[in-house]
Parts: C-alpha cells; structure tokens; sequence
C-alpha cells in the first residue's frame, strides 16, 4: 500500500497545484484488469454487488501487444487524498479477493 499511497498523494498534489478545484467532486476511475475475461467478469459482479458503479468489461491491447480486459470503478470524491487512499486500499483488497491486478486509480482537471 505504500506504492498507492505515494502514488495517491503524488497525483493529488499535482492536480492541487495546477489549479483544480479542491471544492468540487472529481470522478475517480479505478482500473481492474485480467487476461481471463471470466475471472473478470466475476470481479465486476463482486463490486456490484458491493454497491459500486461498475463500467462494462471490455477488451484492451497493452503496449507489448498483450490483450486483457479491464473495467473501472467509478465514485466521485473530494480530491482528499486520505479519502483517495481510504477508497483504493478496498479497491486493492477487492483485487486481490477476485484475483484480478488493480491498476490504479485516475481523475480529471475541474474547474
């Protein structure tokens, strides 16, 4: 959790800095992954049933040509980091339970 929790306050301050709007929800997307469509099926169905919003599974190509599929989470939250941090540590948990890789979490710029 170290390496998310650098990562969280990293990207936070960067937003912070650039003139986002600390007042204003961001949508935070948080990444799942696996090479095996049906395990990530099942990690989807898993948030779900968590209360989560969970986008459709789809197909992505990596750099190296690999293909897996993916999904997000998407919540909207307070550019707080310890919320951030609070919310991605269950994301990584949830991961780890349906044996899919978390890849991390992203937001965009609000004015």
């Amino acid at each position: 959790m170290q390496e998310w929790q650098e990562y969280t306050e990293e990207l936070v301050n960067e937003l912070l800095e650039d003139g986002s709007n600390e007042e204003a929800y961001h949508t935070i997307e948080h990444h799942f992954s696996s090479a095996n469509f049906d395990v990530l099926e099942k990690a989807a169905i898993a948030a779900f049933k968590m209360g989560l919003e969970v986008e459709e599974p789809e197909e992505a190509e990596l750099e190296t040509g690999e293909k897996v599929f993916a999904f997000d989470v998407i919540t909207e939250q307070f550019l707080d980091a310890e919320l951030i941090l609070e919310e991605t540590e269950k994301m990584v948990a949830l991961a780890q339970q349906c044996k899919v890789d978390y890849d991390g979490w992203g937001t965009y710029f609000e004015e």
